[in-house]
């Protein structure tokens, strides 16, 4: 199928989730030992990782802009730019001044990066007509997977810390530089904003200062409750199965990495779905992910804890991506860069809130205790989920929940 003008390719979203999860994945089987290279206890580790949320929410309001200016380029620079700061904390966190500034440099580039991709996945869905968005985030969760497997065997092996990052850094930049080549062949979308002007794309829809905030922050709101959910299991899951159901280390660590596995496979194989059912879609992964935590409270025994971790993993595993691909249905390339800048900042405090939430009512209640709370949060999303999108849509903005057929994607069309 052919790609419309302007549009991204869907191999460019690939390569930059690939990237992206890549050094994720590389990131969190690393941790300790940059830990250990900076000589911090638990305490300041925790204050210097708080650096890189406090880096990416600027970035991440800031990129969608460059985005619709610039277009794919800047998704190709951020991505180098990633690279390059996870190897400059690797090697110069020393201490907890160094590493708290290198991670503020990691958390502003990751942030624009990942608004950089996903504005480049849902121009790709969009433009090409194909599930790209979920498969997508699916190679994202594939690769974090590799990355942290891959640090964690050569770390074993003796290898410096910088090693895996430096290897990243290279994989970003050959992603960067395929990124760069597609850009090439996809012309400024004829919707682009520039000097401040505002045109029309090719739907006849005004872009640029006529973008309402309405519906992103309605979409980044149920975002924000997927991504609490999901990073409290992805964060506290290690924890649970080792202080609940008193598993070895082996084991506990076991818990992440099926997780990400089941996340993984899941959006592999939901992605022809797109954004057609994204209503019934939203519900249903809401309340698998509530079923599956609830599973995960009650449970004692290491299977019955990996069992409700993926179910928790299968439902919150289709909800930012489909959010995501509600607003590439409806949202032309004049102003996609900013749509995405805004949900993905707004689901972005529910990530950075989620572990925090676990561990307020984990001091209260227990884990236990704490884990029922996050299927309340789980239970809340799957009830928003149809009167949002449906209160979103009165406003007269970009989308009809009941009616996101693949004409309708085609031509962008407002209902």
């Amino acid at each position: 199928m052919s790609v419309e003008s302007g549009g991204a390719r869907p191999r460019t979203a690939y390569a930059g989730f690939a990237a992206f999860g890549a050094f994720w994945g590389v990131w969190g089987a690393s941790v300790p030992a940059i830990r250990a290279q900076a000589e911090l206890g638990d305490g300041q580790l925790g204050t210097a990782l708080l650096f890189i949320g406090a880096g990416a929410l600027p970035a991440m309001l800031v990129t969608g802009r460059a985005v619709d200016r610039w277009g794919l380029r800047v998704a190709a620079l951020l991505l180098v730019t990633l690279g390059a700061a996870g190897t400059l904390v690797a090697v110069a966190g020393r201490d907890l001044w160094s590493l708290s500034a290198g991670l503020a440099l990691l958390g502003a580039s990751s942030g624009a990066a990942d608004v950089a991709i996903n504005a480049a996945a849902g121009s790709a869905e969009r433009a090409s007509g194909r599930p790209v968005i979920t498969r997508a985030h699916g190679t994202f969760s594939a690769l974090v997977v590799v990355g942290s497997l891959s640090a964690g065997l050569l770390g074993a092996l003796g290898a410096p810390v910088v090693v895996p990052f430096l290897l990243v850094a290279v994989a970003a930049t050959g992603a960067a530089l395929g990124v760069v080549a597609d850009a090439r062949g996809a012309p400024v979308a004829a919707g682009a904003v520039r000097g401040g002007e505002r045109y029309r794309d090719e739907a006849g829809r005004s872009g640029g200062r006529g973008t309402r905030l309405f519906p992103l922050l309605v979409v980044g709101g149920l975002g924000a409750l997927a991504f609490a959910v999901e990073n409290a299991h992805q964060s506290w899951g290690a924890v649970y199965l080792a202080d609940v159901a008193d598993a070895g280390p082996a084991l506990a660590s076991a818990g992440p990495a099926v997780f990400a596995a089941v996340v993984a496979l899941t959006r592999f194989a939901a992605g022809a779905l797109g954004s057609r059912h994204a209503t019934t879609v939203l519900v249903s992964g809401a309340a698998t992910a509530a079923a599956g935590t609830l599973l995960v409270s009650g449970a004692r025994s290491v299977p019955v804890v990996l069992l409700g971790l993926a179910l928790a993993a299968a439902g919150t595993a289709v909800l930012f991506p489909m959010l995501m691909g509600v607003v590439a249905a409806q949202v032309g390339e004049a102003a996609r860069g900013r749509a995405t800048s805004v949900v993905s900042t707004v689901a972005y405090l529910g990530f950075l809130a989620g572990p925090g939430y676990v561990g307020r009512w984990a001091e209260a209640t227990g884990l236990s205790g704490a884990m029922a709370a996050v299927a309340a949060l789980a239970a809340a999303l799957a009830a928003l989920s149809w009167p949002a999108l449906r209160s979103a849509a009165r406003t007269g903005s970009w989308w009809d929940p009941g009616d996101l057929s693949p004409a309708k994607q085609a031509s962008g069309r407002t209902p």
